[in-house]
């Protein structure tokens, strides 16, 4: 299997580096993280008139036809820069699996605004039980008539206040297996009976608590089928999980980059700091789990175009690659001393994003289980 770029996706990501260095300024960044909605109107409709919030969708949605690997290329130069804003959420968690599972008519209504840049989406799923799998669930959408009244709490909904529509997933059938007996359905975010709260996210980004006080929902709103939500759920985890793995990587990357740079400079004792063999170890270190991350992530993400289930190239990839993140920004830490612990330094911003997204779409323990199950143990 190849895992080199092709010459459209080597255009791509230098085209998004190119644009997203010019864009994303540090004092652009503070702004926009330091914003009540972690977001920018202007850049948002800037990578919508680059076709990258319409990437991974066909031509015939206003999109531009490009693979999941394709995404996960600009998703890594996203990563790179600690690009915040609504992109994760609305193309992965809100675009994908309406591609994937929706009706015609819900591919309509939803991808090409997505596209030009008039919607934002996001997925409620995690709730205090956990959001791994389907098994967590335990809001109720409640039969009404010839519709349903959706019940109970979500947690951890990204960018949920920003949203114009969410999916949702909630538990049909009471008596069945914990996976089974969930349905997926979109929801319009003026919805009534919808109500929000901010979780103040240490990693960074936005985090909500998303209540449904009754909302109603109708059956063309179902996304996947009646009671089939659970393969809604696990194919927007497993692409979620690839494509946060190509995010990651952008960030260890830059963290990387910084750390060189500040390490020939940087002199010690009369020499430079990177001359000396415990801080070339790092970086080798450093340099030795990037690229073993990005080739697992990627090799998921040609497995994925395949049509290939890919759950064990998945976990592979995620469980790998969040300890990598963590890693190198923590061996970041270290290289520049004092200075990388202070809020004027960047390396706080890759550091809270690589907590972050160790623990997204399942941690290393749980992809650890995945792999071992899937090696018969």
């Amino acid at each position: 299997m190849d895992f080199s770029l092709t010459e459209e996706q080597a255009l791509l990501q230098k085209t998004a580096c190119d644009f997203l260095a010019k864009s994303l300024s540090r004092e652009v960044l503070k702004r926009m993280e330091e914003s009540e909605a972690g977001h920018d109107l202007d850049l948002w409709q800037k990578m919508a008139s680059l076709g990258w919030l319409g990437l991974p969708f066909p031509e015939e949605y206003g999109g531009s036809g490009g693979s999941f690997a394709d995404l996960t290329v600009l998703l890594e130069e996203m990563g790179y820069r600690a690009c915040p804003g609504p992109y994760f959420s609305t193309v992965v968690l809100g675009g994908l699996p309406v591609l994937a599972f929706g009706t015609e008519e819900q591919k309509r209504q939803c991808l090409p605004a997505i596209a030009a840049g008039d919607r934002i989406m996001t997925f409620a799923l995690t709730e205090n039980e956990g959001g791994r799998d389907g098994g967590g669930i335990r809001v109720r959408a409640v039969p009404f008539g010839e519709a349903w009244r959706i019940n109970g709490a979500k947690r951890f909904v990204t960018d949920a206040r920003l949203a114009d529509h969410f999916l949702c997933a909630a538990r049909t059938v009471k008596e069945t297996k914990e996976a089974d007996g969930i349905t997926v359905y979109l929801i319009d975010g003026r919805t009534r009976g919808l109500r929000t709260r901010d979780m103040k996210a240490a990693t960074g980004d936005r985090q909500y608590e998303v209540k449904f006080y009754q909302v109603p929902v109708r059956s063309e709103q179902i996304v996947g089928g009646l009671n089939k939500g659970a393969f809604v759920v696990e194919d927007v985890l497993r692409k979620a999980a690839v494509a946060k793995c190509a995010e990651m990587i952008g960030g260890a990357r830059a963290v990387l980059n910084m750390a060189l740079a500040y390490a020939k400079e940087r002199v010690q004792f009369g020499r430079p700091i990177g001359s000396f063999q415990a801080v070339q170890h790092h970086f080798a270190d450093m340099w030795t789990d990037i690229h073993g991350s990005r080739y697992l992530y990627r090799k998921a993400a040609l497995e994925i175009d395949g049509g290939a289930p890919a759950v064990q190239e998945t976990a592979m990839a995620k469980a790998r690659t969040g300890e990598t993140y963590r890693r190198v920004t923590l061996l970041g830490h270290q290289i520049f001393g004092a200075i990388g612990f202070t809020m004027e330094h960047e390396m706080h911003r890759y550091h809270r994003r690589a907590l972050g997204g160790d623990v997204m779409f399942g941690n290393g323990a749980f992809h650890r289980d995945k792999v071992a199950e899937a090696m018969g143990l």
